[in-house]
């Protein structure tokens, strides 16, 4: 298999089947599936929403991305994220400097979200070759306003907020910092690495959620094009996509073009993808609320379809993320 999520059809036969196939607890009322992020529990008045995700393809501030990422998977079920547990594991040699980093950068996010690391586990092994990161984040919500991905309905239109290959953009930049800026540029570098500060989609969730959004979802591996699919698939529907509405910043196309990968499949923390009857008052919504949010397609019956540069073509299955073919050598070539 390749580097990334594995593929949906071996996940749904070997993961997801077996484990979904003898369900013994009441209590449990979103269970795995393909494209649902969350699991919720019954708590009587409320639910508990509960996420989990790692982070292996970032090297710089990963203990910051690790706890966004999966508070942003919360927040976009219409939950309030309260806390995370985060696993750390180095392997042998690593510096204490790196652990510090990582743990501050994690502090730094969750101080940010309002939210508390719960705890976790951290160790060296030898069972890696690079800092892996995997945080469970734990949030709340009331029964009437939990969101899943698998509540698109037809007719809907579907929303992006912010930018396509947004993590990705950021990711690159910072692990690629100084060859980048030979070939593109201080400024464009600048902009790229700042869009960190755009990781969370908490606030316009939440929003979204409050306005009658049946379904969001965060576009992370397998970047937008991805997240669309999987709503699709999620939700037993199809769709309509007007790729030449979906919003690219300049420095993603810049890094884009410059390592020959689709900024529509690029990893995209930060970037939400939501489906609602009500698509233009929650775009202005948002807008108001300085969020940039575009309607780029609807809901249909049928098969997830998408148009790019006049031809239209049935989305597929997001295999490995476009990060992971980022790899430049000291020359600065694409290896």
């Amino acid at each position: 298999m390749e580097i990334g999520k594995i593929p949906a059809d071996v996940l749904e036969k070997i993961v997801l089947k077996p484990l979904t196939e003898n369900n013994i607890r009441k209590d449990v009322v979103i269970r795995p599936a393909t494209g649902e992020d969350c699991a919720a529990i019954d708590m009587e008045d409320k639910l508990c929403v509960v996420s989990s995700d790692p982070i292996t393809g970032a090297d710089s501030d990963a203990g910051y991305l690790a706890v966004y990422i999966n508070c942003n998977d919360i927040a976009s079920a219409g939950a309030e994220p309260v806390g995370i547990l985060l696993t750390v594991l180095l392997p042998p040699g690593t510096e204490e400097k790196l652990l510090m980093e990582l743990s501050e950068g994690a502090k730094r996010a969750a101080d940010e979200l309002g939210i508390e690391i719960l705890g976790g586990h951290t160790e060296v092994t030898a069972a890696v070759n690079k800092p892996v990161i995997s945080g469970t984040a734990i949030g709340k919500t009331r029964k009437d306003s939990f969101v899943s991905t698998s509540g698109a309905k037809t007719g809907q239109d579907i929303i992006i907020t912010k930018w396509a290959g947004l993590e990705g953009t950021a990711v690159i930049a910072a692990d690629n910092e100084t060859y980048l800026r030979e070939n593109l540029g201080n400024e464009v570098i600048d902009a790229a690495i700042e869009l960190k500060g755009y990781i969370s989609v908490v606030k316009e969730a939440l929003i979204a959620a409050s306005m009658g959004a049946t379904c969001m979802h965060d576009a992370t591996e397998g970047g937008v094009l991805g997240a669309i699919w999987e709503i699709c698939v999620c939700s037993g529907k199809g769709c309509e996509v007007d790729g030449s509405l979906i919003p690219i910043r300049e420095e993603t196309k810049a890094i884009a073009d410059l390592a020959g990968i689709d900024p529509l499949k690029l990893i995209s923390g930060g970037t939400l993808i939501l489906t609602a009857f009500n698509g233009e008052k929650i775009v202005k919504r948002l807008e108001e609320e300085n969020i940039s949010a575009k309607i780029i397609g609807k809901i249909k019956d049928g098969k997830a379809m998408i148009k790019r540069n006049g031809v239209c073509t049935e989305m597929e299955a997001p295999v490995s993320d476009e990060l992971y073919k980022v790899r430049f050598d000291k020359k600065g070539e694409m290896k």
